[in-house]
């Protein structure tokens, strides 16, 4: 101890002991030299004995002085060597006791250290190393033992990059190798041994490539968007089909920069309101313009919120429902959200592995199908989660989806937490990269409450609405079971068609609403004098029923008790209401051998009871047949005199009143449509009129007799007026606002020369509807005029609601002028009520001057009649409309 810590002391006590050992050396000397008795030699010849002594005593003195530093140097140098010895001990130790392979080199590439981690990685010993070893000694030394499969320059050049390099050893463990070259030269090379690692990384990629796997094959589009900007942030596969462009395209843009206006409009709406939903929910249907098509979508939007509920992004799921396909899905980037898009996809999913089914995932709307939580079901197999019954029947479905190796789609009874519940059920083979089945992806949607609706809606498409009765085609069928039964046999049955007198006055007067209730009093009474028999409601005042038994007799008697039944009073809503019924009856099979015959027989039958009195019966005779085929003929040649271009208009002129026809001046005309049948000759309005209106033909034949009016008066070279009648079932059917705008533009014809004539029946059909489409046409600078006032029940009511231009006084009023004081008193007062309202008054039928000058002097505005002209081809009247001069032009140039 005492040595080792001489060796490591301070230089003082090494120069005290030289101080020391000097002056030992010099005292005796320097006495011996002062002592009398000493005499130097005589050899010494004449120098000073004094000078050789103290040169002598100097030079050992410098002797002992160098020799005390010499110690000093070697004493320091080996303390300095003991202390690099021990500190490359610590160096050393530390390097040893990494847990990455350590190589560290000169400027020459000799290495000047490695740890035995390194030797460790690689199956190396120290033996295996000699002096002077470089670095690629040691690269050759590992591709010799079978650990080194790439060249010199791809190992330094791949393990100098910011990735290094991965080195996979023959028992797959994977070494990561980073390379640095230092400041002078030398290098240093570290080996991490990333097994672990990337094995956990191939874990978590083949989890997010099973997940995507799964959404890819979700039957919907599904999109997700960021809240604070609405741009997308994911799209699925279903999605790029549905739009035609890659979810690349879509990320990152909003709705505005990847779609239609209109679309866009739709989109960020939706997206607003499930963002302000109370529970971040919101389901609509709305159209999106896709490529120019027009397609109707269903749409959820859900916001999906984090572990701190906090809104995170907003989910989007939709389907075209235009023709109903199912879409497939794919939600996610990450593990985590496509899990959080997974729970929230608003249907049943379940993913089972095909080799043992057992289920792999479930998302939360899935729990419902399980009766268990998702967690506890991952893991289990049909067997364990449902009854033997009803597992039976999953795994044999299951296993017929796998062998189809595409989608199936079925629907079947669920047992849940609620009961039995129908649910639609969609599976889907997902196929491995080697073809085979790998995974089963199920869709549960519970469509109980769907399919209920449907089943109203069946049961709505074969009976009548409001008082649910058998309707028409319900009717035609059970006639056609009827004649089944009795063909064979010497059984009869009669048709009755029962028409409902009265129903259009009590809505008239009481409204609809109570007209309503007396259709069902109506309905129970007819069962009740059926006793059981087929009653069904076939239009809208129009009943049909069956009746077997001898006939005519059954058929009549049953006529007879409908006819008193409906003839008692009704009490209604605390009114008195009065009906009547009108029958017409057929018989099978004298009278038809199908459906649609004996219905057809029975309704010529109720016709020709109409005309002859309401509350009668009537039964088919043959002759009807002969009526109803001249019918069928004049209707088929009207339909083909449309398309033909048999009709024509003629022009009525419509003057001032004035007290004579010459100061009658004319204001415009009146465009009526004739025909000129190619065998019958002309036929007459009142004949082909009606048969267009109950055909639905008035609908074609209206529109091209406002267009040619238009067109024509667009070409008169005076600004006349031109009226055109519009038929109820104008309104009703098609967009009568859209054509009547459209014509104008086509024709040229200002707005305010066009005069609509419209009768009550317009507003009786469907009051509000109607009244809006007015109010649009009058929008449109059109005027309108109210045709045949006081022919109906509720004009005045009408006049009330719509602000008229025009009141055209039925023809009746004004024949009986002159002969009929109460005529002249009506034609009077509407006068005044017209003129109170602000409206114009004309009168048509004018035809004598007696009825002219009480017209002028009454105050009405204009007439139209015989007397002023009668309906003629405009070229008649070409010198009303301004083109006179130009025909006499046309005559002296001929």
């Amino acid at each position: 101890m005492a040595e080792k810590n001489w060796h490591v002391g301070s230089t003082l006590p090494i120069a005290v002991q030289a101080v020391v050992c000097l002056a030992s050396a010099v005292a005796p000397a320097r006495a011996f030299a002062l002592s009398d008795s000493f005499a130097p030699p005589s050899y010494l010849g004449k120098l000073d004995p004094n000078m050789v002594w103290e040169a002598l005593i100097g030079g050992i003195v410098v002797c002992a002085f160098l020799a005390a530093i010499a110690l000093w140097i070697h004493s320091s140098l080996r303390r300095t060597k003991r202390l690099q010895l021990r500190r490359n001990a610590f160096v050393s130790s530390a390097m040893n006791n990494l847990n990455q392979g350590v190589v560290m080199t000169d400027a020459q590439r000799r290495i000047m250290f490695c740890n035995d981690r390194y030797l460790e990685i690689y199956g190396l010993t120290r033996s295996d190393l000699w002096t002077g070893m470089t670095g690629y000694d040691i690269l050759e030394l590992r591709r010799q033992r079978g650990v080194l499969a790439v060249s010199d320059d791809d190992f330094y050049e791949k393990a100098a990059s910011p990735n290094g390099l991965i080195t996979e050893l023959p028992d797959s463990r994977a070494i990561l190798v980073k390379y640095f070259v230092l400041p002078n030269g030398g290098s240093v090379a570290t080996h991490l041994d990333v097994s672990d690692q990337r094995k956990l990384s191939r874990q978590l990629a083949s989890t997010k490539q099973f997940l995507e796997t799964v959404l890819d094959h979700v039957p919907a589009c599904v999109a997700a968007k960021n809240i604070e900007d609405g741009r997308y942030i994911f799209a699925n596969s279903a999605y790029e089909r549905f739009w035609g462009f890659s979810r690349d395209h879509a990320v990152g843009k909003n709705a505005r920069e990847l779609f239609a206006p209109i679309s866009a409009a739709s989109i960020e709406a939706a997206d607003k309101a499930a963002l302000n939903s109370p529970d971040g929910q919101f389901r609509n249907e709305f159209e999106v313009d896709r490529a120019g098509e027009r397609r109707m979508v269903a749409s959820i939007r859900i916001v999906v919120r984090d572990e701190s509920n906090k809104p995170e992004f907003l989910m989007l799921v939709f389907e075209d429902i235009t023709d109903r396909r199912s879409l497939s899905q794919e939600l996610e980037s990450t593990k985590k959200f496509l899990e959080l898009v997974v729970d929230n996809i608003p249907v049943a999913l379940i993913v089972e592995q095909v080799k043992d089914g057992r289920y792999l995932l479930a998302n939360r709307s899935a729990e419902t199908i399980l009766n268990r939580r998702r967690e506890e079901a991952t893991g289990l197999t049909a067997s364990d989660i449902f009854n033997p019954k009803e597992a039976k029947l999953i795994i044999a479905r299951d296993e017929a989806a796998i062998k189809k190796r595409g989608m199936i789609t079925e629907e079947h009874p669920i047992s849940t937490k609620d009961g039995l519940r129908l649910f639609l059920t969609r599976r889907a083979t997902v196929l491995s990269d080697a073809g085979e089945p790998q995974y089963l992806i199920k869709t549960h949607e519970d469509v109980t409450d769907r399919r209920q609706t449907e089943s109203r809606m069946a049961h709505m498409a074969y009976h009548d609405g409001l008082t649910d009765l058998p309707n028409r085609a319900a009717f035609l069928q059970a006639l056609t079971q009827m004649i089944e039964a009795c063909e064979g046999t010497s059984e009869e049955f009669a048709v009755l068609c029962v028409d409902l007198d009265g129903l259009k006055e009590v809505n008239d007067v009481f409204g609809h609403a109570l007209g309503d209730k007396l259709l069902i009093e109506v309905a129970q009474r007819l069962q009740d004098s059926a006793r059981g028999g087929v009653v069904a409601r076939l239009s809208g005042d129009e009943f049909g029923l069956i009746i077997d038994g001898k006939q005519p007799e059954a058929g009549l008697a049953l006529a007879q008790q409908i006819g008193e039944a409906v003839a008692q009073e009704f009490q209604i809503d605390g009114r008195a209401v009065r009906a009547g019924a009108t029958t017409g009856m057929s018989i099978f099979p004298h009278n038809g051998a199908d459906g649609a015959a004996l219905l057809a027989n029975a309704g010529a039958a109720l016709f020709r009871a109409k005309q002859k009195s309401r509350g009668t019966i009537s039964l088919y005779q043959p002759e009807m047949d002969q009526q109803i085929r001249d019918r069928r003929v004049l209707h088929q040649d009207l339909s083909m005199a449309i398309k033909n271009g048999e009709l024509a208009l003629a022009f009525q002129p419509q003057g001032v009143a004035g007290h004579s026809v010459a100061e009658s001046e004319i204001i415009g005309f009146e465009a009526l449509a004739r025909w000129q049948h190619p065998v019958r000759g002309q036929v007459s309005p009142a004949e082909f009129i009606p048969i267009a209106e109950e055909s639905g033909l008035i609908v074609e034949m209206g529109e091209w007799i406002l267009r040619e009016a238009c067109r024509e008066a667009a070409s008169w070279p005076k600004p006349l007026q031109v009226a055109v009648n519009l038929s109820p079932a104008q309104f009703m059917h098609g967009d009568v606002v859209g054509l009547v705008h459209s014509i104008l533009i086509e024709t040229g014809l200002a707005p305010g020369r066009l005069e609509l004539e419209i009768t009550e029946g317009v507003l009786i059909e469907d009051f509000d509807r109607g009244l809006a489409l007015l109010r649009r046409l009058k929008a449109l600078g059109v005027r309108i005029s109210m045709d045949d006032f006081g022919s109906g029940y509720s004009s005045l009511s009408y006049l009330q609601a719509f602000p008229f231009d025009k009141i055209k006084i039925d023809r009746a009023f004004i024949i009986n002028l002159g002969r009929n004081p109460q005529s002249a008193a009506i034609v009077r007062a509407v006068i005044d009520l017209g003129h109170g309202l602000e409206m114009s008054i004309i009168a048509e039928g004018v035809e004598t001057l007696d009825q002219l000058a009480f017209l002028a002097k009454e105050g009405c505005d204009g007439v139209q009649g015989y007397l002023l002209g009668k309906p003629l081809p405009i070229g008649k009247y070409a010198g009303l409309v301004g083109r006179a001069e130009t025909m006499e032009l046309a005559l002296k140039t001929g």
